[in-house]
């Protein structure tokens, strides 16, 4: 090997990782953001932000293109290089007449491009990280350096466009211009990593000629012939049905008015309480969880992991019930919600690498990421029309009971009580 084949970890699971969430941050949270200070509803903003999960539901119709022609270093590196450039388009839409349209058309490329890196990177993880141990103990640097992609996108973008519209008065100015630093961002990213990025051995192209379609077929039916997996499936699906719903409201409740039940939080004071704050927190949480996991190993820890992730969730009934006014109180509660939030979503990552161990492991490791993003997408979609019925307090007792499949599923998956373990 050369020195770029033995390059550290380090030079690349934290960097991979944090590629991996920008896009996903502009998905999940910044274009709620954005919306909601542009004027669109929260039923229209939960409904059509929620199809932008659509690619990585589907991404598992093309996953095993990405395993049979070429390798993953050059899906990586093309992948952000795409990416970087949706992401910038998004900027070049948002003073046009047809905006929200036009700006969907251009997330929804990136969405796609995003998902295909995704598939690219799991499965290079997996190669470069060959033994359960690596793969154990990396699970929570993973999860840390995505999580700080969401500060700084959360957190750092938020603030920033908060303080841009305030100077300016032009929230559409602002937000091109937040979309434009994620787009030279990305750009960065694909030419760091095709100077740092190691070839390993194992990362090579599989064309087969005539064999591709039945490897294609081959990879998804040795899927759904896992043993319990219609458990796993039921798992996968139902791990976050509250959380899902909770997080596609949580910006529209922090910064509605109080008049309408919400926090009436300014732009920058998001930024900073739910963006810096609460996402510091959900990055602790996931290292925790990943050190708990090497110590105890998935199977014992799984339970306990599910109730710390899930029951927090009642602060946000408290905080849409008492409505408080401190920014300290707010920020308090949104911590120990992210926090717990962190360290159950450890469990569910490494969960879903035991799932896909074995043979074609990329492939069924986006078959993974897959069902758990349509169990994200579907209650996402119709979470918006929930809250608008129910209002934010009972929408959010809602939720709370909305977690309760998740224990049930978690009672019935097999793991092997050393997986994870030191």
């Amino acid at each position: 090997m050369d020195r770029a084949q033995q390059r550290s970890p380090w030079f690349w699971v934290p960097s991979i990782s944090f590629s991996q969430a920008v896009p996903y941050v502009a998905v999940m949270m910044l274009s709620s953001v954005m919306y909601k200070k542009l004027g669109v509803s929260n039923t229209d903003l939960a409904f059509y932000t929620a199809w932008l999960y659509l690619p990585w539901v589907i991404k598992p119709l093309w996953s095993p293109i990405v395993e049979l022609f070429g390798t993953k270093r050059r899906w990586i590196v093309l992948l952000q290089l795409l990416t970087g450039a949706a992401l910038a388009s998004v900027a070049l839409t948002l003073h046009l007449p047809e905006f929200f349209r036009m700006s969907l058309a251009a997330l929804w490329l990136m969405a796609f491009s995003s998902a295909t890196h995704d598939i690219a990177s799991d499965g290079y993880y997996m190669l470069g990280l060959p033994t359960q141990h690596q793969q154990a103990a990396f699970v929570g640097v993973r999860s840390a350096f995505y999580k700080l992609a969401m500060i700084s996108g959360q957190g750092g973008l938020v603030y920033l466009a908060g303080r841009l519209t305030a100077s300016s008065g032009d929230p559409a100015w602002a937000w091109s211009l937040v979309f434009g630093a994620m787009g030279t961002l990305m750009l960065a990213l694909s030419a760091y990593h095709q100077l740092i990025l190691p070839r390993p051995d194992t990362d090579r192209s599989h064309t087969g000629g005539g064999a591709l379609w039945k490897d294609f077929v081959y990879t998804f039916r040795s899927f759904f012939q896992k043993p319990g997996i219609k458990a796993t499936i039921g798992f996968l699906l139902l791990y976050r049905l509250g959380e899902a719903q909770l997080l596609k409201m949580a910006a529209p409740f922090l910064l509605d008015p109080r008049s309408q039940g919400g926090l009436g939080l300014s732009t920058e004071t998001f930024g900073v309480v739910y963006g810096t704050v609460g996402v510091c927190a959900l990055v602790l949480g996931g290292l925790a969880g990943g050190v708990v996991i090497a110590r105890f190993g998935l199977k014992r820890s799984l339970l306990p992991m599910v109730f710390i992730m899930h029951v927090p969730d009642l602060v946000f009934v408290y905080l849409a019930t008492a409505l408080p006014t401190s920014n300290v109180l707010i920020s308090a509660c949104l911590a120990v919600e992210q926090f717990g939030y962190g360290f159950g979503f450890s469990a569910f990552m490494l969960y879903m690498v035991l799932v896909a161990d074995g043979e074609h492991k990329t492939a069924h490791y986006a078959i993974c990421t897959g069902f758990m993003a349509l169990g994200m997408m579907v209650p996402g979609m119709v979470s918006g029309w929930i809250q608008q019925q129910l209002g934010y307090q009972y929408f959010f007792i809602w939720a709370c009971v909305a977690t309760l499949p998740a224990f049930f599923m978690t009672a019935l998956v097999r793991i092997d009580p050393q997986f994870g373990k030191e």
